[in-house]
């Protein structure tokens, strides 16, 4: 039997407060919490513990600490002379180190029992990435740097969500991801500030090369990164654990239930769609330089980008309490076709030559809206659908999902921007995530 509904028609109905839906979590449909293989022992504590309070904040340093490369990196890539082309490339080949690394760390965890000393490990990779990123003159040394920061973003971020999930009661997921991803956003906010300050007042120098400015703002973001690792070690407490030795990948993969593989191929086709944000800010700089010099034009869509990070911090945590009321999967759906009106409007600003600044802030107004719903709720139904034995293994395979998907996201938009033209990119990306949009919208019902 396959469950249909409209995204807008089912978050509606999900406002009025509808259980009818089998998606709901008070559904007939759907098993108790305490019945089911996924759920954490019965914690009597406030979601609001210590492991949620410091997993939230690690991740704002570690936020402040590469999203501020995240800004600057496109205007980087200008001075060094570095064609688009490869900025979708680099970001894309990042994406897929990360995405295969998860699969490789959930496994490990699930078959080891060990998790916070490789979530420090990854933790700690960033700032790394960070030194090597600061130091390129090229392009190689750039990727380098940004391979390892995304190896250690790909080795920590399903075992961290793991920890996470069981130390809270599985009626306050939403609330406690949207925290984390408000916490997560907020190191998003104020790195990119920072760094378009820091472009900004690094003008009063003489620079002998025009990359000066931007290894600046690399070299003192290392220091957040390291606090970071700090913050973990110090507040995250790991639940216990079981080892299972006798685990295989292979095995743990072809035993995933029928719903979690539709529920992969949904995240997968909506990936294939999903481009790095570092386009986004590229694509803003290329529409801004109309009435803007170039490194005005940088730091205006620099800032454009922490009106975005400001509108998904401020979201996310509404959005997880919204979820844990009517059910995570009718939000999610409208956060993919928000996505989807995402890269449909960049393709008709560069259709029409949009390129005024209110209409900009419109566009990454959506995008922080969007990204709120998918970072915060896309782990939390994986949770739902998988028991606890293979609770790391099945995060690790929809991360690897999405960083596949992401791969091959920027590069496409990268590779047909340069050679056709932007608008045939982002159309090109709006499809693939609206066809991502009505898959998880006929996720079959539960057996």
């Amino acid at each position: 039997m396959i469950l249909w509904f409209h995204p807008v028609a089912g978050f509606s109905t999900a406002l009025l407060g509808l259980s009818s839906n089998p998606l709901h979590p008070r559904s007939p449909l759907m098993v108790p919490a305490s019945q089911s293989p996924s759920s954490p022992p019965d914690h009597s504590g406030h979601w609001w513990n210590r492991t949620v309070l410091g997993a939230g904040l690690t991740s704002a340093l570690a936020d402040f600490c590469y999203e501020s490369t995240t800004v600057v990196l496109p205007g980087l890539l200008l001075v060094l002379g570095i064609p688009v082309a490869l900025l979708g490339v680099i970001e894309g080949i990042a994406d897929m180190i990360a995405s295969v690394t998860k699969l490789a760390a959930g496994f490990i965890a699930d078959k080891l029992g060990h998790r916070k000393r490789l979530v420090l490990c990854g933790y700690l990779l960033t700032p790394l990435g960070q030194v090597l990123i600061a130091l390129a003159g090229g392009w190689p040394l750039l990727l380098l740097g940004r391979m390892v920061s995304w190896f250690g973003k790909g080795l920590r971020g399903p075992l961290r969500d793991a920890i996470v999930i069981q130390s809270i009661r599985p009626e306050t997921r939403g609330r406690a991801f949207g925290f984390h991803r408000a916490m997560d956003t907020l190191g998003a906010i104020f790195g990119p500030l920072l760094g378009v300050w820091l472009l900004g007042w690094s003008q009063a120098f003489a620079w002998r090369d025009a990359a000066g400015p931007f290894r600046l703002v690399l070299g003192l973001s290392v220091i957040p990164g390291l606090l970071a690792v700090a913050a973990f070690g110090m507040l995250v407490h790991d639940p216990a654990s079981t080892p299972n030795p006798a685990l295989r990948l292979l095995t743990s993969l072809r035993g995933l239930s029928p719903r979690f593989r539709h529920y992969l191929r949904a995240v997968g086709c909506f990936g294939c769609g999903d481009f790095s944000h570092s386009l986004l800010i590229m694509a803003a700089t290329q529409l801004l330089t109309a009435h803007h010099e170039p490194m005005r034009a940088a730091q205006l869509a620099g800032l454009l980008y922490v009106v975005r990070n400001v509108v998904q911090s401020l979201s996310s945590f509404p959005v997880g309490v919204l979820a844990d009321r009517v059910g995570p999967l009718p939000v999610l759906a409208v956060g993919y076709t928000l996505g989807a009106t995402t890269a449909l409007l960049v393709a008709a600003a560069f259709a029409w030559q949009i390129t005024t600044l209110g209409s900009l802030v419109l566009l990454f107004v959506i995008a922080g809206v969007y990204m709120a719903v998918q970072e915060s709720l896309e782990s939390t139904v994986v949770a739902e659908l998988v028991t606890r034995e293979t609770l790391g293994t099945s995060l690790g395979a929809l991360g690897t999902v999405n960083g596949v998907a992401k791969f091959l996201a920027s590069t496409l938009v990268g590779v047909v921007w340069s050679t056709l033209s932007p608008v045939a990119a982002f159309g090109l990306a709006a499809g693939l995530m609206g066809a991502g949009t009505v898959l998880l919208t006929r996720l079959p019902r539960r057996p």
